[in-house]
């Protein structure tokens, strides 16, 4: 009852967000029919009434992203990233707002004779009467008015979020750089998927459960959740004393913590992984979040496979993308299995050559030289050059 209260309260905020600037913009439209249908050129006055509210909210909405950039912090407890974000914006926001306010100020006493002066320059496109001197100077007001305050609010309260969803992703992909470089490319795609679903390019995998985080050993920061701990785990795989039939049993145990931490260690060590294991996970998983992570250490195991076990593999992976209950298209996980895929048919699947059937042997002619190749002739090649180093001494003596 109180989770479809909370849901009916932020459809019924979203709706009113929507509704306010509609109505003020309706409102301004519909006063702009309503003169224009006085008119004689009902038509003309309209359309130009269309284009000077229309350039009239652009401007507003430039001041008012102006007036709205939002400021990077600079204090030592925010996170460093791998760059500098760039602020001229900022300061040549600050420098217009400062110039703009001080000529404002000083030309208060003369704003109604520069409303009149805007009006009656563009009173011709309105019908060119006098009624439309007036009309064009409030009509340029309104929507200058209504321009500044939704270019403020977008600025004010979008573009903070959408700026630092980019830099968190670019960290991210950054990260992820350097840990390709290091020659650990499970943790490189875990950091490339994390950084496409910042951005909204991937949809993410299935909520985890509410008992996976008690199952799971507490991470060194209480709030990684699950994703914490499975790259500490994956981090200590290399060094921990476990062998593969320990990492296999602790995935039969059947706990889905259990189950998850063998992923874990099959990830950092490729040596530890189990591919029945793998594909029980990737076939028949207990959540989205246990088939990423058991795709995620088949993408480690690639190169480690033979044929036929890559061939198992690869039949998984197409069956899960082609099942309707499947891995869901646009997701992280459907990133990783063409990923896997595509790995696959590059690597493992390369048709081979036929090797040329067996001639079977010649028998050898008397007088005739062995021929090199043939089974049972093992005579070199330089006993058939006699003869011919003889043939000189028979010409001088002819």
């Amino acid at each position: 009852m109180a989770k479809a209260r909370r849901r009916s309260g932020t459809t019924a905020l979203r709706t009113a967000r929507w509704a306010a600037p509609g109505a003020l913009a309706g409102t301004g439209l519909l006063g702009l029919l309503l003169f224009s249908l006085g008119r004689e050129q009902a038509w003309q006055a309209f359309g130009g009434g269309l284009v000077v509210a229309g350039a009239s909210t652009v401007l507003g909405g430039a001041l008012g992203f102006l007036f709205g950039v939002p400021r990077v912090r600079s204090g030592s407890g925010e996170p460093q990233g791998s760059y500098a974000p760039n602020t001229n914006l900022e300061q040549v926001s600050d420098w217009l707002t400062k110039v703009l306010l001080g000529v404002g100020l000083t030309q208060l006493g003369s704003l109604g004779e520069r409303l009149h002066q805007l009006g009656t320059a563009l009173a011709p496109a309105l019908g060119g009467e006098d009624a439309a001197v007036p009309f064009a100077a409030a009509l340029v007001l309104y929507f200058v008015v209504f321009g500044f305050l939704a270019g403020w609010l977008v600025t004010r309260l979008a573009l903070p979020q959408v700026l630092t969803d980019a830099d968190q992703a670019l960290d991210l992909f950054l990260a992820g750089q350097d840990r390709d470089r290091r020659g650990d490319k499970v943790g490189a795609d875990d950091l490339r998927v994390r950084a496409m679903q910042q951005l909204g390019l991937l949809g993410g995998s299935a909520e985890q459960s509410a008992a996976l985080a008690a199952q799971l050993p507490p991470a060194s920061s209480p709030s990684s959740g699950p994703e914490g701990v499975v790259a500490e785990v994956r981090s200590t795989a290399r060094r921990s004393a476990l062998t593969a039939d320990q990492v296999r049993a602790l995935y039969a145990d059947g706990s889905e913590g259990r189950r998850i931490q063998a992923l874990a260690l099959m990830q950092g060590d490729p040596s530890l992984a189990d591919l029945p294991s793998l594909l029980d996970a990737i076939e028949r998983p207990r959540s989205g979040f246990e088939q990423y992570h058991a795709l995620l250490a088949a993408r480690g195991l690639l190169s480690r496979l033979p044929g036929a076990e890559a061939q198992r593999l690869r039949d998984a992976v197409a069956g899960q993308l082609v099942l309707p209950e499947g891995i869901p298209y646009g997701s992280d996980r459907s990133w990783l299995a063409e990923k896997i895929l595509s790995r696959l048919e590059a690597t493992a699947f390369v048709p081979t050559q036929p090797a040329p059937p067996a001639e079977p042997a010649q028998p050898a002619q008397p007088g005739q030289p062995g021929q090199p190749g043939q089974p049972g002739q093992s005579a070199p090649p330089a006993q058939p050059v006699q003869p011919v180093q003889s043939a000189p001494s028979a010409g001088d003596h002819s």
